[in-house]
């Protein structure tokens, strides 16, 4: 019995032990079965196109807006990724020389259209593709005269595409004026009048705010109106650089000139609006992005809320003056913003461009900053009209001259006698901030006077005119 036990539990044993030994296999086989199943469901990674966007509506609630329409076209579009890159304006020229260097331009840049001819002059934009752009959002449908701005002269083609822009004025306390028996500020004698006698009427501390901040690009913009006004130009007919003529001097004698009844520097635009509204000046220059900022109170800047506006109903009590006057021409200075297409951009771009122009995506874009965004496109400015209930606050005969501006807009590059290179050099002019850093030197540094800034602003566009004709 005992043998027959002893054979039984050793049976047992090989038996259990069998089993167990067979267990792990089992398991193996089905974890290898689990994982074949999974690869088998697992869908490969799409590489996506990338577009690098920069724009220079670089504020947060506008750079959501751009992601917002970014979204809808990669929604569309799930092989395509569209990353939007605030940038400052006063920056482009610099930012773009960087990523050149490095190899890496943007796809599509939001710049100002003095940028456009220098950076078309370099070589850097692709004019086949903002020419197709253009042709592909519809030639026709852009608004009188804007797609000669953004022609190139070399070439005949398009070195970007028009997108949005503004209007340039004097925004003045016309109750002040007309209690003080002051003309509106459209002629050189007129601003100088208001100069003088505005000062201490009421609440006023100044007269106007004077742009003189050499790190901005604002200077330049009023600068240039009063140049025009004056028939000064970089270039003459002949291609000359006539920076230094007595024209000129003039305009940068008359411009300094006005720093008597102005805060001390630097100011820029910053500064201009926060004094009108505070009751603190009686004149500013500004676009008509202003618009809304007299009815709200305009943000702080590097701080959260709003300026609380000093003067009851200020709107009624602003006229704009949008022309000026000066003893040999007579100026209206705008903006007109583009989107260019860089080289070495994906062909995709220039759908990204047209998404966003077509339709409610370029009404969003405009609902930003209407008042500041006249569209380019003559079949967006009936819904453009509906977009910003600050139209309400302001005269009929100010919102058309806001909506037709594109059609007397003057500026130094628009001049139609001047060579691919020559709009490139005022494209550098700007960009470089010359003539922003001569008035402060004039104004705030005291280190130079009109004729010694004349003579630096000749020289060293003698040198840039150089550079681009070697």
């Amino acid at each position: 019995m005992n043998k027959k036990l002893s054979m039984l539990l050793a049976l047992i044993m090989i038996l259990a032990f069998g089993l167990t030994a067979c267990q792990p296999q089992v398991v193996e086989k089905i974890v290898e079965v689990t994982k074949e199943v999974e690869v088998l469901v697992t869908q490969p990674a799409v590489e996506k196109t990338v577009v690098e966007f920069w724009t220079t509506d670089n504020e947060e609630a506008r750079v959501n807006v751009y992601d917002a329409v970014a979204a809808l076209y990669m929604a569309e579009h799930p092989e395509v990724e569209i990353r939007i890159v605030p940038i400052d304006e006063a920056t482009v020229s610099q930012r773009i020389a960087t990523a050149r260097a490095a190899n890496r331009l943007p796809d599509i840049v939001r710049m100002g259209v003095e940028r456009t001819a220098a950076f078309a002059a370099d070589g850097i934009m692709d004019e086949d593709a903002n020419t197709a752009a253009v042709e592909a959002i519809g030639k026709d449908d852009f608004r009188g005269g804007l797609l000669e701005m953004v022609t190139d002269p070399a070439t005949g083609k398009y070195a970007a595409i028009p997108f949005d822009g503004w209007v340039q004025a004097i925004w003045y306390r016309s109750d002040l004026f007309t209690e003080l028996g002051l003309e509106a500020p459209t002629t050189w004698d007129a601003i100088n009048a208001a100069c003088d006698k505005l000062p201490g009427t009421g609440n006023l501390l100044y007269g106007i705010v004077l742009p003189d901040d050499p790190g901005q690009n604002y200077p330049h913009q009023v600068f240039e109106q009063v140049a025009i006004s004056n028939d000064a130009w970089p270039f003459d007919g002949k291609g000359n650089v006539t920076m230094d003529t007595p024209e000129m001097i003039e305009v940068l004698q008359f411009y300094s000139d006005l720093i008597r009844c102005a805060p001390p520097g630097p100011q820029y635009w910053q500064g201009a609006r926060e004094m009108y509204e505070l009751d603190q000046s009686g004149m500013m220059f500004y676009s008509t992005y202003i618009m809304d900022d007299l009815v709200d109170g305009s943000g702080l800047v590097g701080a959260t809320g709003k300026i609380t506006i000093a003067v009851d109903n200020l709107t009624e009590k602003t006229g704009f003056a949008p022309s000026m006057k000066g003893p040999n021409g007579d100026a209206v200075y705008g903006q007109l913003v583009t989107l260019g297409i860089m080289q070495g951009a994906d062909p995709v771009a220039q759908d990204v461009v047209k998404f966003f122009m077509t339709g409610k995506n370029y009404q969003d874009v405009l609902a930003l900053a209407p008042l500041g965004k006249v569209p380019v496109l003559t079949s967006a400015v009936a819904g453009w009209k509906e977009l910003s209930p600050y139209f309400a606050n302001y005269s009929s005969e100010t919102l058309d001259q806001i909506a037709n501006g594109y059609d007397s807009m003057q500026r130094w590059l628009f001049r139609p006698d001047y060579t691919a290179a020559e709009r490139a050099v005022v494209g550098d002019i700007e960009g470089r901030l010359l003539i922003s850093q001569v008035l402060s030197n004039i104004i705030l540094e005291k280190s130079m006077t009109p004729e010694t800034g004349a003579q630096f602003l000749q020289q060293e566009v003698e040198k840039l005119l150089a550079d681009r004709t070697k």
